[in-house]
């Protein structure tokens, strides 16, 4: 009986698995090959597993296998007389090599880790074929959930869900009959305040739980419909679930003191609240599954079936040698080699003056130099900043320049169009504006010109990302301009300048627009000395 005959007699492939010690060595050899152009982004990855928001990093390849040899249970073995055409995924394994080795030469390991997953769909190829490897694309994507996002979607995805949680959290204490005000994403409750910091954005409940909502679709047995609502899902359920968890605590807090926010209690409320979403799902496959004609029980609704998946995973022991696959392992070595022999140029940092030595006086206005709070600063992660407020006697300009020596290893710039709600500020408006700075390297440049207002207070903001010469106003396009000089000049510093004034209720627009750019001719003129063209 053959291999197609015996898959055919039952819904399992049990047929015996003959050894090909050749094509399992190429398999091998294609994968050994290359490693050396993904060790640098598998190394982040396992730093980044080690933090909170991406601990159920671990879990999503062992969850993809899972789903991979689930579908390899239901599909017989290659046909060894029938045609397969693998070129196709040699070319997609090498898109996944070249954007390594890009990763690798400008060091930033986001790149390598995201040009993993190609590269893992281009092995699928090669090894059935374009016509069967395809239809394996979803446990490979999977594997996105394992990556961590990068960093400036990163906060700004942080920053909306403090935002959002907050407000449902103070939602959900008014509703308890408790006086509570809400000041950017500080709950104010009279006698305490409460901070909706990074971590009670609901990030660390959204990551997993969208996994496993893509997992559940999968898994699920009904209408196209049904999987669709379940994965789209994940990401209300979780946010309302975290801002209810922010109202309860909140309501603790107001009953029983500030304790009640820290500790294990706090520890413990998170876990009740994901193992919650959890639930929530799986009351929502029931509920979907009454809609349908002849509903099923859950237990059948969710296929968990794992008969048959040792055999099925000792089929890699069967891969059959190819072309392709030999091909594949030695344009993994070429790359590997071009990465050994021409490694990454080393960083270059300018020469500059550290921001303690800035001057005092600038302008006639004397400074009064502010540290920031700890944990701030350990948000910004800056290399060196200044944040001074210059006095004079037509009112104050605050002056803040975060520094970086290096925007590719995991830190970076924060928009301050992002960071500014957190505060309770309100962006009235915010466009491009160009400005002239006679007597600079800055000449005429484009920045970002904002008004903000808080109460009665108004605020004029101009900030820019300062980018080795270059003044940016996109935070997006900043990071390709990091990525672009990295690899032409070896060099990833930057900045953010910012400038702000009050706009008092005596005075336009204008005439702060004059105060700010008055002191900003003075300030730049010794700025390039910190912040290096």
């Amino acid at each position: 009986m053959s291999l197609q005959e015996n898959f055919k007699g039952s819904r399992l492939f049990r047929g015996p698995i003959s050894v090909n010690p050749l094509g399992f060595a190429l398999f091998v050899l294609f994968i050994v090959s290359a490693f050396t152009v993904f060790q640098f982004g598998l190394k982040s990855l396992f730093s980044a597993w080690a933090t909170p928001e991406y601990s159920h990093g671990p879990l999503i390849p062992v969850i993809s296998l899972y789903l991979f040899l689930r579908e390899l249970r239901k599909a017989p073995p290659v046909d060894p007389q029938a045609r397969v055409v693998r070129w196709p995924g040699i070319v997609v394994a090498s898109l996944g090599l070249g954007l390594g080795l890009v990763g690798n030469l400008v060091e930033i390991p986001d790149i390598v880790a995201y040009a993993l997953i190609v590269w893992v769909m281009g092995l699928v190829l090669v090894c059935f074929g374009w016509d069967r490897g395809k239809t394996h694309w979803a446990p490979v994507l999977h594997l996105i959930f394992m990556l961590p996002l990068p960093q400036f979607l990163y906060w700004q995805l942080t920053i909306f869900l403090q935002g959002v949680s907050s407000v449902i959290g103070v939602w959900f204490i008014d509703a308890a009959g408790i006086p509570v005000y809400l000041d950017g994403n500080i709950i104010d409750l009279g006698v305490y305040k409460l901070q909706v910091a990074e971590a009670c954005s609901g990030l660390r409940y959204l990551f997993p739980i969208l996994s496993f909502s893509y997992l559940f679709a999968i898994l699920y047995r009904g209408p196209m419909w049904h999987k669709a609502v379940l994965l789209l899902s994940a990401a209300p359920i979780t946010v309302f679930m975290n801002s209810f968890r922010i109202g309860v605590i909140g309501i603790l807090v107001n009953f029983y003191g500030i304790e009640q926010a820290e500790g294990f209690l706090h520890f413990f409320e998170g876990w009740v609240i994901f193992l919650a979403c959890v639930g929530i799902l799986f009351v929502m496959a029931i509920a979907l599954q009454r809609l349908t004609p002849n509903p099923l029980p859950l237990s059948e609704a969710i296929d968990l079936d794992t008969e048959g998946l040792g055999p099925i995973s000792a089929r890699v022991l069967a891969i059959r040698p190819s072309a392709a696959l030999a091909a594949g392992a030695l344009i993994g070595a070429a790359f590997s080699a071009v990465l050994v022999l021409f490694p990454a140029p080393p960083t270059a940092l300018p020469d500059r003056t550290p921001f303690m030595l800035f001057p005092r006086e600038v302008g006639g206005r004397y400074g009064a130099f502010e540290s920031l709070d700890p944990a701030v600063a350990r948000t910004l992660a800056a290399d060196d900043y200044i944040a001074a407020s210059f006095r004079g006697t037509d009112g104050f300009v605050n002056l803040f320049v975060a520094y970086y020596d290096d925007q590719a290893d995991g830190s970076g710039i924060h928009s301050p169009e992002v960071c500014l709600p957190v505060g309770g500020w309100e962006v009235f408006s915010i466009a491009p504006y160009e400005v002239t700075i006679p007597d600079t390297v800055y000449g005429t440049f484009e920045l970002n010109r904002a008004v903000i207002q808080k109460g009665v207070n108004k605020q004029l903001v101009y900030y820019w990302f300062e980018q080795r010469g270059k003044r940016m106003t996109n935070d997006f396009l900043t990071k390709i301009a990091v990525v672009y000089d990295s690899w032409t000049k070896g060099r990833r510093d930057g900045a953010l300048i910012r400038f702000v004034t009050p706009i008092s209720e005596d005075e336009t627009e204008q005439a702060a627009d004059a105060r700010l750019q008055a002191f900003m001719a003075d300030a730049l003129r010794v700025m390039p000395r910190y912040v290096p063209e």
